[in-house]
């Protein structure tokens, strides 16, 4: 898969995560960041994974945003 497809993918699946209503429960659960800002923030360091080569071998960028969400190791620098 082409990478800048991929990265597109992920930043749309990001917005679409970050302003789903879903998300009402992160604010109840945290009070020092927004989504928006966690949500870029992962989109970020998924963003420096793909062109790193980390997920050349993923077909979708939903692909990768679940991957990320179950094992935050994909992310190198994630602390």
């Amino acid at each position: 898969m082409n990478r800048d497809k991929l990265i597109s993918q992920v930043k749309n699946e990001y917005a679409r995560i970050a302003s789903s209503e879903s998300q009402q429960h992160f604010h109840q659960t945290t009070t020092e960041i927004t989504p928006e800002a966690y949500y870029e923030n992962l989109l970020g360091k998924a963003i420096s994974e793909i062109n790193r080569g980390t997920f050349d071998n993923f077909k979708s960028g939903e692909e990768i945003v679940n991957a990320i969400a179950n094992d935050k190791s994909w992310l190198s620098d994630w602390k």
